[in-house]
């Protein structure tokens, strides 16, 4: 079994066998959008494959690779033709498109915003709720937290948020199963991108491509584009515009976890994860500010070093070929996704045009 995560920074693979680890590589995504085929030829070097969670971006309800068309690559990457290439996406789309033609046995998963189990009235004019991976982060999660204290997974009752490199996006989690989600387009700001548009900005902007999306966090309110994620908090103590970047980069994940409240009453736990999380000064200041809703730990995942995203993807095959995680998986109800991610959209020229 094996699943794939596509970042805004490294495209991860992760395969399982017997629950061991027997694949763990991690490519760039520059490289995947300049060389797409070097992801399936990656996957058919790993010998026969049961079954692999594909990369799903925005995410569909579940549907084999020989299913897939052009609809449904652009429902994943919600990408309009004439703007700017995004490696991720770019790479996305195309890395799709050769896996169909390899024959593998790829199925790619729902978003948050597919679940039953998120009450519909929490999805209305929303779109991003959390991404595929962002599901997949939960899984890991919730088996995570299940194993390493005990507690049956469909008790698990967590708040999970996720600091990636470009986005950062909480997962509301109520016994073991996922309830709502505030994805990185409306989470506060990421390391990235601006996360959620007041309307009135997005109303001057005039125009929206999807490179706006990537802009507007900490390196644009920093004013390098060099900044690395190790670098931040060590400018922050220095730089005025680095320290407005760290209140509003803090208090926005704050923000996002105290939000989730109102859809998980009593949390057990505020779990962290992501590339971010892995920075001392990052962990311990999220530490402080949410220690009194819940205590706060960091994912521990597997022994990988694959992003916890892939590990979950992992996680998931291994479920759907009824494996381990087969009572997890159906649990969470994955597999009675159902819609598309615009399905909720009341306004505008999207009303009525996706919703049936």
């Amino acid at each position: 079994m094996a699943g794939i995560d596509p970042g805004t920074r490294s495209f991860d693979v992760l395969g399982l066998e017997d629950g061991e680890v027997f694949l763990d590589e991690s490519i760039p995504s520059t490289e995947i959008a300049r060389n797409p085929g070097c992801l399936a030829k990656l996957l058919m070097d790993a010998g026969p494959l049961d079954l692999v969670v594909g990369p799903s971006g925005y995410g569909l309800p579940m549907k084999h690779i020989s299913e897939i068309g052009e609809e449904e690559i652009f429902q994943m990457v919600l990408f309009k033709p004439g703007d700017p290439d995004i490696p991720v996406l770019t790479g996305l789309s195309k890395a799709v498109k050769l896996l169909k033609d390899a024959g593998l046995n790829i199925i790619f998963i729902p978003g948050i915003i597919h679940l039953p189990t998120v009450p519909e009235y929490r999805k209305i004019n929303a779109i991003d709720m959390g991404t595929a991976d962002k599901l997949c982060c939960a899984v890991l999660a919730i088996h995570d937290y299940s194993e390493r204290h005990g507690v049956p997974f469909d008790k698990v009752s967590i708040i999970l948020l996720e600091i990636g490199f470009g986005y950062n996006a909480g997962i509301a989690i109520e016994n073991g199963r996922i309830v709502d989600g505030i994805g990185g387009t409306r989470a506060g700001p990421g390391f990235l991108t601006s996360g959620a548009l007041d309307g009135e900005v997005a109303y001057m902007l005039e125009r929206i491509s999807k490179t706006t999306l990537f802009t507007g966090g900490v390196r644009t309110i920093v004013g390098d584009e060099s900044l690395t994620p190790e670098d931040f908090p060590k400018r922050a103590r220095t730089e005025p515009r680095a320290r407005l970047a760290w209140e509003a980069f803090m208090e926005g994940l704050e923000k996002t976890a105290r939000a989730l409240q109102a859809s998980v009453k009593k949390p057990e736990a505020i779990i962290i994860s992501g590339r971010l999380s892995n920075i001392p000064e990052i962990y311990q200041e999220l530490s402080s500010r949410l220690s009194e809703i819940a205590r706060v730990e960091k994912i521990v995942g597997l022994q990988a070093r694959a992003k916890a995203a892939a590990q979950g993807a992992a996680l998931i095959a291994d479920g759907l070929a009824g494996g381990r995680t087969r009572g997890l998986v159906e649990h969470m109800k994955i597999k009675e996704a159902a819609g598309t991610v615009l399905d909720h959209v009341y306004i505008g020229a999207l009303n009525k045009k996706y919703r049936v």
